[in-house]
């Protein structure tokens, strides 16, 4: 019997069957004409409120194959969304990538001095900063809270206590706001509130952990894997 004949139909459904962002990616990764779909994925990235690190750097890339087609618009927003990735290095990632012209422009000026103060834990200069910028961070949501958690992330590398003026100032959180967002992790992260000795206000505890506390640190530096020990029975033996 001669073979059958597959339906046009069917074979033409199967011709357009839609790539996803990670193959074109992976299969196409300097191939200028993937720029739409990578472009068209960072504000997917934004009004999902998700993140593709390799999606983006490789669109960077692609910017410096094809600088007339660079959109500062998305480059802006592929590095507030790094900045939201903090502690992670991505924004220096993504940085690396782009020309210095580009980077001469005033809001990459701006995104850069953000990177800077957060970096070193300035954060009532950081949000002081942010606010004269509201038209570059507030375009991507979810930024304020993203940049919140990074600022506790720092103080719990540094505080078992810290002052809730000190809290406050770091998350840009006061007042009644204030209350409720401790209220929130006094209920589920395992946080704490002390009355301050001599009418100091408010100490909030935060959870212990290797950085912040030398006892554990110590516990942490002197233990020995399980896995180390099972390989140095057969050597002994």
């Amino acid at each position: 019997m001669g073979r059958e004949r597959e339906d046009p139909k069917q074979q033409q459904q199967q011709q357009q069957v839609p790539y996803t962002v990670e193959q074109l990616v992976a299969l196409n990764r300097y191939n200028p004409d993937i720029l739409p779909d990578l472009e068209n994925h960072v504000n997917d990235q934004v009004s999902s409120q998700t993140y593709s690190l390799d999606a983006n750097l490789c669109l960077l890339r692609l910017y410096q194959f094809e600088p007339e087609k660079t959109s500062s618009q998305i480059v802006a927003r592929i590095l507030v969304k790094a900045l939201m990735a903090m502690p992670a290095p991505d924004f220096s990632l993504c940085l690396f990538l782009i020309p210095e012209r580009v980077q001469m422009e005033e809001q990459f000026k701006t995104l850069i001095v953000l990177s800077h103060y957060l970096e070193t834990g300035r954060f009532r200069q950081f949000w002081d900063e942010a606010a004269k910028n509201r038209h570059i961070v507030e375009a991507v949501p979810g930024f304020e809270q993203a940049i919140q958690n990074y600022a506790i992330h720092v103080l719990s590398l540094t505080y078992q206590k810290v002052p809730r003026t000190v809290l406050a100032e770091a998350i840009n959180t006061e007042g009644l706001s204030l209350d409720k967002f401790l209220e929130h992790q006094v209920a589920t992260s395992g946080w704490a509130i002390e009355k301050g000795s001599q009418g100091r206000g408010q100490l909030i505890v935060l959870p212990r952990n290797e950085f912040n506390d030398p006892i554990l640190k110590k516990n942490t530096a002197d233990s020995v894997p399980l896995e180390h020990i099972t390989r140095i029975f057969p050597i002994l033996g």
